[in-house]
């Protein structure tokens, strides 16, 4: 999936989107959908290859074929049994799953998650590494548009430079616009700590993922001595890692992708954790089409504690480069129908399941080369 305009982050530049689209078909004709995102070795360690084979050769023979699409909790438990990590592929199969189960009974995800809490869903938009006073320009356009937190991409030029990144940006959007950064784990211990201590001038609402996901121990260090809120993403995946944030002190707040946990219901249980211990959530996905995006607003407007907060969950926007869904030609996007966004804040779709269709024409001109379509049936 080609992107508009490419994504800059700290250690890659991202012009296309390699995604993986996954369909379950029950014996009834009804079929669910769901897609992965972006693959990244770096970030998730998954990629298309390895994700259709854990699928096609684990997951489909061993768990699903023959199983009832509905019993998902039971199919997650199998799943984390038979294959240690591998979120992201566990996330497919738990999202098309709750599209289809959604399809049989008639009624959207959200209410096979509790039913809706709230009506929308308001939007950070992420913003690509770059120069300071082009990056504060589109900061400018991102808030006319309606989004109300701007996330920052940092560590591709010089610690200098990400500092007047931020310096640009706040000035450009006033003391009271909700900005973060995200160094995605790229720096060390010595140079979160220098870096940070020349941002806390900027009042961040919170730096996301500074050192390493493993370094746990140094973050609670790193807390210690910076004002900025931090917030872990690589290194709150799992709820053991939630507990070790908790318990050290690691973290004032945590990074929720539905592909790093494993799917919704995976994702239900790490609220449940994060209300526990009463960490706030900020929720996101891995970039993909309205077919990606999907489940993460769906989640969004039925957990209570989710609704609390907000979600950077821009799917086919970061793609088109677009404000609102009116502004994507219906023949670009993989999701015909589906979540609609509109003024920085996202609206799940009513209909069965996920509420979309699928765009054949568009799927077939984009098929990666050399990786064709896979089926595993009865």
């Amino acid at each position: 999936m080609p992107l508009a305009k490419p994504i800059k982050l700290p250690n890659v530049t991202i012009t296309c989107l390699n995604t993986l689209l996954l369909r379950i078909t029950a014996d009834n004709g009804m079929v669910g959908m769901s897609e992965s995102g972006d693959t990244s070795s770096w970030y998730r360690g998954e990629s298309q290859a390895s994700m259709t084979a854990m699928i096609g050769d684990i997951f489909a023979p061993r768990i699903l074929l023959g199983e009832d699409p509905g019993n998902i909790e039971k199919i997650v438990g199998m799943m984390d049994q038979l294959a240690r990590d591998n979120n992201q592929a566990k996330a497919l199969v738990d999202c098309a799953l709750h599209d289809l189960k959604g399809k049989i009974l008639g009624r959207p995800v959200y209410d096979l998650l509790g039913g809706r809490t709230r009506e929308s869903v308001p939007l950070g938009w992420v913003l690509s590494a770059g120069e300071p006073e082009k990056v504060a320009e589109l900061a400018i356009q991102v808030r006319d548009a309606g989004f109300s937190a701007f996330k920052l991409k940092v560590g591709r030029h010089t610690f200098d430079n990400d500092v007047a990144t931020v310096r640009e940006v706040r000035k450009a959007l006033g003391p009271d616009a909700r900005i973060t950064l995200d160094a995605n784990g790229s720096w060390n211990y010595e140079q979160a700590l220098k870096t940070i201590r020349r941002l806390d001038p900027y009042d961040l609402a919170f730096m996301e993922q500074p050192l390493a996901h493993q370094y746990h121990d140094s973050l609670s260090k790193l807390r210690e001595r910076i004002n900025t809120p931090i917030y872990a993403d690589e290194g709150a995946q799992e709820l053991g890692d939630l507990r070790q944030i908790a318990e050290k002190r690691a973290a004032d707040g945590v990074i929720l992708k539905i592909q790093k946990v494993g799917g919704l219901i995976k994702a239900q249980r790490y609220l449940a954790v994060c209300r526990m211990y009463d960490i706030p959530v900020f929720c996101s996905t891995l970039i993909g089409s309205g077919v990606e995006s999907g489940p993460s607003t769906h989640l969004m407007v039925s957990d209570q504690w989710a609704c609390q907060f907000m979600s950077e969950s821009m799917g086919p926007l970061a793609i088109h480069a677009a404000w609102n869904s009116d502004d994507i030609p219906l023949e670009r996007d993989l999701a015909i129908g589906g979540q609609r966004f509109k003024a920085g804040r996202a609206y799940p779709s009513e209909g069965p399941g996920f509420g979309l269709e699928l765009n054949e024409g568009l799927l077939n001109n984009i098929l990666t080369p050399g990786q064709a379509p896979r089926t595993v049936a009865v």
